[in-house]
Parts: C-alpha cells; structure tokens; sequence
C-alpha cells in the first residue's frame, strides 16, 4: 500500500484526512512537538477548534507521533451511535468494541472481558468497565494515552457527562493507581463547561466533570513559513516557476492560516484555475491574479464550512446581531469570553482575539458576511443598491473599473436619494450604503474587504480588487 501511494500524483485535499502520502500538507512537527510535551506532562485536555480546522488530521498525526513512547488508544465517538448512550450497559458494550478494534495487543483477561461486555454476554455499568480499564493501564509496559476525536456526537448525553467523571475521578487518584496517563478529547463545542451533580440529588450543587482539564494553547492555524513549505513541495513536483513567498503572504493574508481556506485555495488554483482562458497553464494559475481568482470561485461556492457557519447565523440570532455590527458599524467589541455571543462566534471560528478586542477571524470570512448580509432581499431592495445596479455598465470599460466615477456617481445617488432626511446621519448608513452600491457594480468579477487597521468609528478603508487591479476608499465621518 506505502508503495502504491507513493507512485501517485499527490494533491490538495480538503475532504476528511489529510494523508502524507496522498496529499500536499503542511508540516506540523511543531505542533505536534508541544502537544506531545503536554501528554509527556501528563495532561488531559480538549482540543476545540471550529469545523473544518484540522482537528482529526492532527489526532492521526499525533497517534504516529506518540506511538513509538506509548500505547495510544485513538477512538472516534462518531463511530458510537446515540441508542449506545442511552444507558450506561449501552455505552459500555459500544464502548468496549471501539477498544477491541483500535489496540490489537491487550492483555488476554482485559480482552476477554470486553469482548464478553461488547458482545452483550455481561451487562456493565460505567464502574464495571473502568475497573477493567485500569486492570489494563497496571499490565501495560508503556503508559495508555486515550484520544477521542467526534465528541460533540455525545455532549448532550448524560453517559457521557458520568463517563468524564470517571475520568475525572481516577484522573485525582492517579497517585494511588495507575490510570490513563493522558487523555484527548477533540470537538467544536468545548465539553469543560459541560455540568453534572456531584452530590446528592437534591442538592443543587453542579460541577464541570471536565475541570481538570489542562489549557490547550498550541495555535493550529498555518503560518507563512508552513504554507511555503507545502507550496515547495508542490513546487518542486510541477515547476510552475512560482514565488513562493509571495504566495504563501497572500495566501495567510486572506485565510489568517484557517486550514480548510488554505487548502481549499490551492485546490481551486490547481484543479480549477489552470486551464481558463486567462490561465491556460499552471505557471500563470500561480500568481497572484491566479489567486484572486481562486479566492472569486471560493466565495462563490457552496462547501460544507461555508453552509455550516450561515446555519450557525440562523440558528443564534445574537451571533448575527453581533457580526452585523462589528462589520457595519465600525464599533470596537472588547473580547470576554463570557459574553454568550462572543464565545460562539469563537467556537464557530467567526472570530478571533487581537488586543483584547474582537475581529473577524480572517478576510476570506469577512468577504462571506458582507455578502450575506448585502445580499439580503431587503438590502437589494434598497434604492441605493438599485441605482447602482442600473447603472452600473458605465463603471467597467475594456475591463477596467473606472473608480472615480464609481465615487463621483456614488456621491450623486446618495445626495439624491438621502441628502434631505431630517434623521441624523450615522456613520454606519455611510458604510452600508457605499457596499451596497459597490457590489452590484463588482459582482462576479470583482471582490472587496475592509482593512482591518482602519475599521474604526472615525475611518474605513475598502480595498477593492477587480481584474488585478486594486482600489484602496477611505471613508471618514467629517
């Protein structure tokens, strides 16, 4: 099999795992370096990040990474069906399979006990399988590292919050017995606010059965220096002549080093671009006009990412409020964690921590949420939007965008339409209004973003790219 993969041609993937062999990756030895010093530590901890960033290809990674010091046990809660957290029998029995597939040496009585919990000769409770459990971390020469990956499937399940707490609870006796030395979960949504009773059914005392966790500061996103890496690979496979440094800048410029966005980039320059009219080979697909036109057919498609985080706007319509005025209104969001529709936007991957301070997490998002909410029927219903739009074949001639009749025409329609309003004007009309008659002049072809340095109360600036061109307008409130 080694053998087969190496003879093919490899590519970049964005579905599933991403595998050495088959696909143009970046390195992240790193990475897997610090995670391993935190199992070395002893640590159990959970790895959160949004969809799509990497998570199950970095739990394969490390499984490889660790094996040679341990016995690691990499589980997949996905695998588990929902009847099997029903019960704690149930669970047990599921559970108990998943360990039978995954380690191929047990000791022969641990074996012979979940096979019979797994094919339902005994009915076990959580306790029952976790002594059986520890009866194997005792016998085994290397010390057991658990990995879950999946493990939002389970987090409504009260099972699963009891068999946490047996994590938990053998995690604080593991200087009297020999446990799990480290234990991984991996997910979007983050299991250590998760509560269960530790006490007592009528006392009302609630504790997280995940609050040993350990910190997981390791930053997954890509940097410059690793997408260069995986573009030198490709490099040297095809020739294209590309400079490479100046790739991997636009690109982390745009994706903020997002895995899927990274990916899923490149993918489209190779698979999609090449071969245009504009792009007839690949050493002009990889340039920046190449990119650009990448970054065109990613905002235009529909991927499972994309789909995933408009479900997540309709279904918390705080997240949406939030956005909205973080794009339009120029309106500084101080960052804490408790705010209920910041820390989602944060699971969700919307957003990012700069100086305390929220910001959408990188311009390739940014670019989604303005044409989601511009898109909207009630702001193309909007006269300003409709001006530009029957206008808007005199801005372009011999393919260039003709910026200053743009702003000359753009200063016409608004004085027109709004100059005589009694209301005060705001500046976040000033900003919506001037997008809202940019894009139907640019759709298609063109793509816009708002620079992150002046997004600010007193100043934005639009950078506009259009045909390789680009536009920087400063807005200012006078």
């Amino acid at each position: 099999m080694q053998r087969e993969f190496m003879s093919m041609s490899r590519i970049f993937n964005v579905s599933a795992v991403c595998i050495p062999e088959l696909h143009y990756m970046v390195d992240i030895t790193d990475k897997l370096e610090k995670i391993k010093a935190m199992v070395d530590a002893g640590q159990y901890f959970a790895i959160n990040r949004a969809r799509q960033y990497g998570k199950t290809t970095t739990l394969q990674a490390l499984e490889k990474f660790l094996k040679k010091d341990y016995v690691v046990v990499s589980l997949d809660f996905q695998m588990i069906g929902y009847a099997d957290f029903e019960s704690e029998q149930s669970f047990s029995a599921a559970f108990s399979g998943e360990i039978l597939d995954a380690v191929e040496k047990l000791p022969d009585d641990v074996k012979e006990k979940l096979k019979e919990i797994a094919e339902g000769r005994v009915r076990a409770t959580l306790s029952v399988l976790f002594k059986i459990l520890l009866s194997w971390c005792r016998q085994s020469e290397k010390k057991i590292v658990l990995l879950i990956d999946e493990v939002d499937s389970a987090t409504n399940n009260q099972v699963f919050l009891d068999f946490l707490a047996q994590l938990r609870g053998y995690y604080i006796k593991r200087n009297k017995m020999q446990t799990f030395h480290s234990v991984i979960l991996a997910g979007v949504y983050d299991v250590k606010n998760l509560k269960r009773k530790f006490v007592a059914e009528d006392d009302h005392k609630l504790n997280s059965p995940w609050n040993i966790a350990a910190d997981f500061l390791v930053d997954m996103s890509f940097s410059t220096k690793g997408i260069a890496g995986m573009l030198a690979e490709y490099e040297n496979d095809h020739r294209t002549g590309m400079n490479i440094e100046e790739l991997a800048g636009l690109i982390y410029d745009y994706t903020s080093g997002y895995p899927f966005l990274v990916s899923r980039i490149c993918k489209l320059m190779d698979e999609q671009v090449a071969g245009m009219d504009a792009f007839p080979d690949k050493s002009t697909v990889w340039t920046k006009e190449g990119f650009l036109e990448a970054v065109k057919l990613l905002l235009a498609e529909k991927n499972t990412l994309f789909e995933s985080l408009f479900g997540k706007l309709e279904e918390y319509p705080e997240l949406k409020r939030m956005l909205y005025t973080l794009l339009f209104q120029g309106q500084s969001i101080s960052y804490s964690p408790f705010d209920h529709a910041i820390a989602m936007a944060w699971m969700f991957g919307f957003v990012k921590a700069e100086n305390n301070t929220v910001v959408v997490a990188n311009r390739i998002f940014e670019m989604l949420l303005y044409d989601f909410f511009l898109m909207a029927p009630e702001m193309q219903d909007n006269d300003i939007y409709k001006e530009a739009s029957r206008h808007k074949n005199q801005f372009v001639r011999n393919g260039r965008l003709n910026m200053e009749l743009i702003l000359e025409k753009f200063v016409t329609h608004f004085n027109d339409l709004y100059g005589d309003r009694e209301n005060k004007f705001h500046e976040e009309d000033g900003r919506r209004y001037f997008l809202l008659y940019l894009r139907p002049i640019i759709n298609g072809t063109g793509n816009y973003y708002i620079e992150a340095q002046t997004r600010n109360m007193e100043r934005t600036d639009v950078i506009v790219d259009y045909q390789g061109e680009q536009f920087i307008i400063e807005m200012k409130v006078w």
